[in-house]
């Protein structure tokens, strides 16, 4: 029998990575598909006048075997693609998306759903039940449960064209990351640090170049481009790194980006929205695309003024060093860089060999025992990759989750970092634990060094695993991370504070070679620059969120890169600062729905990750136990269960306002 179908027998039912080869999942596919078929069709003929048991419950249970296949296939082909496997998405995005436009344009079953929803002042609900009811009802609707005919039909083809576009983009992207590398010579590595070395000799091997490598991994390329003194290798590099997804082949995404566009404006019509941003925002917190660019052109302006105060800086610093041309992207880190050594006495490469990933993982756990009590004891299981290591995390001795942890970065694995949830937290119709992964792409070392924000990217990701791993709610449609995307960055955007809290890198920041703490002087140095250069970042984040949102309000553009010239135009973009994410490689938002129109959200949850860990500073302490109770019990625990403006006012008192993310990023005074 296939294993992908099995109950699975492994401790704490993790997937038995040993045992499932790649042809297992199409024919498993296939067979959960059926299955889940054969589920939603009993609910909607059942004969039976529909309730809240027999529909919205029933809901809840189904497709329990398909969610298991998918499980286990998707944490591989992100995380560690062959072509066997870019084959299969291939194949499984227009089925699957076939499948859930089947079940959302059920008449039979939405007429019960409907009913439900109808009669739902008489039904005696819990607040977590009635929660569900409505999200489920609008879900469907959304989804265009109610259109009939010519329309139903577009909206299938639609989606279906939408699933086969964002596979391809994610594998262009994939693709031109994986080819193309940079030879070293001997003489390129003068000037860059060990640890830069040693990532690109790792790299070299991997690609079996006979030398060491630059490759367009972030966790490589953005160290050569602060440390190389060789301005025409940055040049050479940073141009790779930008023209990703538009090389003009078979990889480039611009025409699929343009057609994404086109469909999802389409899409929002047939729904009867004036676009996308309308209908994608109307769920969120935000709700309009006028309250969202309100929240960016507040960060915009100050971040904007001072990225271009230091753009005069670096541009003298290349003047004093004899180059004269202007100030260019591949310049902007190098001279960053020698910038801060200069002001905060604080380079990298003196900086990096503090922060050893392994003492990092247990300063993330550490901190999650002393707000939340929980503990991680290393699992020995089968998992997908050498790399990948596995804990059971407890609390009083009891089983709270599985964690899995994928760190460093190689070929098959997509660029970014991410968290995902093979199983989520349920206790309907039994109690299920959560199986959570946090992927990462750092460079391998011995032992493996991070930079600042890779520690930072660390306990983001971490951030968003104990949103999963904390959750307590019955149904798992809204365990965990199933909330308002502009709310859904708030854990992990949190979490991030803790790394900056003195003691914790007091303890955890020891130095590779001799095991000593980060003396205090350098402490209090890396504490001193956490704002530096946050012109550059701001504004690389800000432009690529107005952009996207520029994107899907009105009509679509046919050039998608003339629209992302023209609104970078209009903002003033400083010319020496690219977006974080150029068009034909965003696929935060062309490679599914998901941050399509909801890019900002990353910024809307600062605003509330500051103001939150205010209320931590304003009571006992980062590690205050009322403030850390109040924090799982109203957002960690909760998921999805209530509105999220609702969700942060239990735990804060009321809402926020910009003012704490400004001054947390220096924009303005303290």
């Amino acid at each position: 029998m296939n294993t992908l179908l099995q109950d699975w027998k492994t401790p704490f039912g993790i997937a038995p990575f040993d045992k499932v080869a790649d042809e297992d999942f199409a024919p498993a596919l296939e067979d959960a598909l059926k299955a889940h078929t054969a589920e939603i069709d009993a609910i909607a003929s059942n004969p039976e006048p529909a309730d809240f048991a027999n529909t919205v419950e029933a809901l809840e249970t189904a497709g329990h075997l398909l969610d298991q296949v998918l499980g286990v296939f998707f944490t591989v082909a992100g995380a560690d693609s062959t072509p066997t496997r870019e084959a299969l998405q291939r194949d499984f995005s227009p089925k699957l998306s076939a499948h859930f436009s089947e079940i959302s344009s059920n008449k039979a079953l939405f007429e019960r759903i409907n009913a439900v929803w109808e009669t739902r002042n008489t039904l005696d609900l819990t607040d977590e039940q009635a929660r569900v009811l409505m999200l489920t009802h609008r879900g469907f609707v959304r989804s265009g449960s109610a259109l009939t005919g010519a329309q139903e039909a577009r909206m299938k083809e639609i989606k279906g064209k939408l699933a086969v576009l964002g596979t391809q983009f994610t594998q262009n992207l994939l693709a031109d990351e994986r080819s193309w590398f940079m030879k070293l010579s001997e003489a390129d590595l003068e000037g860059l640090p060990e640890f830069v070395v040693d990532a690109a000799r790792a790299a070299g091997e991997e690609k079996d170049a006979g030398g060491p490598v630059v490759t367009l991994s972030r966790s490589i390329i953005t160290p050569f481009l602060q440390f190389s003194p060789r301005r025409d290798l940055r040049e050479a590099a940073f141009k790779a790194w930008e023209a990703r997804g538009a090389n003009g082949a078979e990889t480039d995404n611009r025409a699929i980006a343009a057609e994404t566009l086109h469909l999802r404006k389409e899409r929002a019509a047939l729904l009867g929205y004036d676009s996308f941003a309308d209908y994608k925002l109307e769920t969120e917190m935000a709700k309009t695309p006028d309250a969202v660019r309100e929240l960016l052109m507040q960060v915009w302006e100050p971040a904007s003024a001072q990225a271009n105060a230091d753009a005069e800086v670096l541009q003298q610093m290349m003047r004093d060093d004899g180059v004269n041309a202007e100030l260019a992207p591949w310049d902007w880190r190098y001279y960053a860089e020698k910038r801060r050594a200069a002001e905060h006495d604080l380079d990298e490469a003196t900086l990096k060999p503090y922060f050893q990933l392994d003492r990092m993982i247990e300063a993330s756990f550490s901190c999650a025992n002393r707000l939340f009590g929980l503990e991680f004891k290393p699992l020995d299981v089968p998992l997908y990759h050498a790399d990948c290591r596995a804990w059971e995390v407890t609390r009083d001795g009891a089983h709270v989750a599985v964690f899995i942890g994928d760190y460093f970065a190689r070929g098959s694995k997509r660029s970014g970092a991410w968290c995902s949830a093979m199983r989520s937290q349920a206790k309907f119709p039994e109690v299920q634990t959560p199986v959570v992964i946090n992927v990462c792409n750092f460079a391998k070392g011995d032992p493996a060094l991070l930079s600042y924000d890779d520690a930072r990217t660390l306990f983001h990701e971490f951030g968003h695993a104990l949103h999963q791993m904390l959750s307590n709610v019955t149904y798992e449609s809204i365990s965990g991370t199933s909330v308002a995307r502009d709310f859904v960055e708030l854990p992990s955007q949190l979490y991030e504070h803790w790394l900056e809290v003195p003691e914790v890198l007091g303890e955890f920041a020891t130095h590779a070679k001799t095991g000593e703490a980060m003396p205090k002087e350098l402490l209090d140095k890396v504490l001193g620059a956490a704002t530096f250069d946050m012109g550059f970042q701001t504004v690389e984040y800000v432009a690529s969120a107005l952009v996207d949102l520029a994107f899907h309000e009105g009509e679509p553009p046919t050039d998608v890169m003339e629209k992302q010239r023209a609104v970078l135009e209009s903002i003033g973009m400083p010319s020496a600062i690219t977006m974080r994410h150029a068009t034909p490689q965003f696929a935060h938002v062309f490679s599914g729905d998901g941050y399509s129109s909801g890019y900002y959200s990353y910024m809307w949850s600062e605003v509330m990750d500051a103001d939150a860990f205010e209320a931590f500073e304003e009571a006992g302490g980062a590690f205050d136990p009322e403030r850390a109770r109040a924090l799982e019990q109203n957002i960690l625990s909760t998921g999805g269960s209530r509105d999220a403006a609702e969700l942060y006012v239990a735990f804060r008192g009321r809402l926020p306002g910009v003012e704490a993310l400004l001054k947390g990023r220096g924009l303005i005074a303290a």
